[in-house]
């Protein structure tokens, strides 16, 4: 049996989350808490809190994943709701932060979403934020409440290990951004590393891809905080096969999967992809040989403990 958390705490799930929220509430000895989501008939979304909130520790679990727009707008009702409802503390647990690329201004007339949506989230009732792989790290300080960013290497890494077998590694960054991650991976893998020069001529479509370091007779693993259409991905995977790579695995915290993602990845040259468990998967990518999904719901009830005990969780960052 895990171990009891005391009655101050409640977890309540959207439904974009909903099976994480229950694993998580499974892993803290909780029930989560009652809540009724609906529409009214002109589209808008309802919320309604069923338990007592009132001095209560509370951790509202709901990833902005697709459709994101609703998703986004259950969770600002639902944090309202219970600071209305005089709960102590309301935690926003946000496993995927949507409307996280827009995070600086790249070209004239643009917004910076996510820190519109930040703004968004502490308006609403936000006293804290716990999130998993922001997109960019500066996007802590885009809100006015502390936030942790944790991270799912410590249950990646395992599944990775067990992946590449006896192969030498080299870890792969899809671009210059990511280096820091994919070194964070190849110093846990005792790994080379190598990075992909990349061109875009507009979002979601590489054109011209090479890889800047040494994949041959290697188990190529590439490293990304998500995959969306799988096309940087896949593009990368046969570049790395053609340089010599002897297998090659993606591994993305965020499995957004959208468009044409399922068949770029059914026709690529990936062994594997492992994703968590941040976005619920579809039917569809379940029943994708090649993918795997990885469980992050105990390293989020973790975080949630000690948050509510009040104990340090820098430990689970890396």
């Amino acid at each position: 049996m895990p171990e009891e958390v005391s009655n101050s705490i409640q977890v309540f799930a959207g439904s974009a989350s909903g099976e994480l929220a229950r694993v998580i509430g499974a892993e803290l000895g909780l029930e989560l808490g009652r809540v009724e989501l609906g529409r009214f008939s002109d589209g808008e979304i309802c919320v309604e809190i069923h338990d007592n909130v009132r001095g209560a520790d509370v951790f509202v679990v709901q990833s902005t994943s697709s459709p994101g727009n609703d998703h986004l707008m259950e969770l600002l009702l639902m944090l309202d709701a219970l600071k209305r409802a005089s709960a102590r503390r309301v935690t926003a647990v946000i496993p995927y932060y949507g409307y996280a690329r827009q995070d600086r201004k790249v070209a004239p007339r643009v917004p910076i979403s996510a820190k519109l949506v930040a703004d968004l989230i502490v308006t609403a009732g936000a006293s804290r934020v716990m999130t998993m792989e922001l997109h960019a790290g500066q996007i802590q300080g885009f809100f006015n409440v502390p936030v942790d960013n944790l991270y799912a290497n410590p249950v990646l890494l395992p599944h990775i290990e067990k992946e590449i077998g006896d192969l030498p590694v080299a870890v792969v960054s899809p671009d210059a951004g990511g280096v820091e991650r994919a070194r964070a991976f190849a110093k846990r893998l005792d790994a080379s590393l190598a990075i992909i020069d990349k061109r875009r001529t507009r979002a979601n479509q590489v054109d011209e891809m090479r890889i800047i370091g040494d994949v041959a007779d290697c188990a190529a693993v590439i490293v990304d905080d998500m995959i969306d259409t799988a096309g940087t991905m896949c593009k990368a995977a046969d570049a790395i096969v053609e340089a010599g790579a002897k297998r090659v695995l993606a591994c993305a915290t965020h499995g957004v999967l959208s468009g044409p993602a399922m068949e770029r990845i059914s026709a690529s040259a990936l062994n594997v992809l492992l994703t968590t468990d941040t976005i619920a998967p579809t039917e569809q990518v379940s029943a994708e040989g090649r993918i795997r999904i990885v469980s992050v719901a105990g390293l989020i009830a973790e975080a949630i403990r000690r948050t509510h005990q009040e104990k340090s969780i820098s430990s689970l960052f890396a």
